[in-house]
């Protein structure tokens, strides 16, 4: 379990959201860590992505509040990687 965070789960296997794309508990919990990004998604969300220990890159969407908050992330595609790397050179 994701350790300050209500787990989302798959009503038809009965995992954590996460696992249907392919996501360990750790991976999110480094992101949150160490996040490249974190800014402002829909309604009261955030998005953060950032780069696991495995080299991973992973967005995580989350809502912050002061209950247990809610996540699920999934491996950003070759176009969101690309993105991603722009905006870091643009902001050096």
């Amino acid at each position: 379990m994701l350790r300050g965070f209500a787990t989302i789960w798959n009503q038809q296997t009965g995992e954590p959201h996460i696992y249907d794309h392919s996501v360990a508990e750790h991976e999110v919990e480094e992101v949150l860590a160490a996040a490249v990004e974190d800014r402002p998604a829909r309604q009261s969300s955030r998005m953060a992505v950032g780069q696991t220990e495995a080299g991973r890159y992973l967005r995580l969407v989350y809502v912050p509040d002061a209950e247990p908050d809610s996540a699920f992330a999934y491996e950003l595609g070759p176009k969101a990687l690309k993105a991603l790397k722009r905006r870091r050179r643009r902001k050096q």
